[in-house]
């Protein structure tokens, strides 16, 4: 990805300020999915087909990572191995929800939409920040 890119999406030439940005942003996407997800689990696990005390973990695991994430963005230099960390671990993430519609654990029309969704949001997050800390590397 070209600095410049980077530079359009997050508006500023800064690579460290791109990256916590892109940090932010991963934080408070993935805080909100995990506090609906918890304080919803039925309703949302019937719409999208998953079982509500596993989506109930789910969503306490990502109110948790996504409050790390926020930590972490609002530090002025980020540490690369906390950062690269995020990283892996929205890699990780991306491949396990394209994992869990390969095994066919059947969610509904809705669910596997939904798994998409997040899973290509979750990559392109994951893209971003190694491109951001790539270039505060170089900088």
């Amino acid at each position: 990805m070209s600095q410049a890119l980077l530079a359009g999406i997050s508006r500023t030439t800064e690579p460290r300020t791109m990256l916590r940005r892109f940090l932010a942003v991963d934080a408070a996407v993935t805080g909100a999915n995990g506090l609906a997800y918890a304080a919803a689990s039925g309703p949302i696990g019937r719409f999208l087909g998953v079982d509500d005390v596993f989506l109930l973990g789910v969503g306490v695991f990502l109110t948790v990572f996504g409050t790390a994430v926020g930590l972490l963005a609002a530090r002025p230099h980020p540490p690369v191995p906390l950062v690269k960390a995020v990283i892996d671990a929205n890699i990780v993430w991306f491949l396990l929800s394209l994992a869990a519609l390969a095994l066919r654990l059947e969610p509904t029309p809705a669910g596997a939409v939904w798994t998409v969704l997040q899973a290509v949001t979750v990559a392109g997050l994951a893209a971003l920040q190694w491109s951001a800390l790539k270039a505060a590397a170089r900088a």
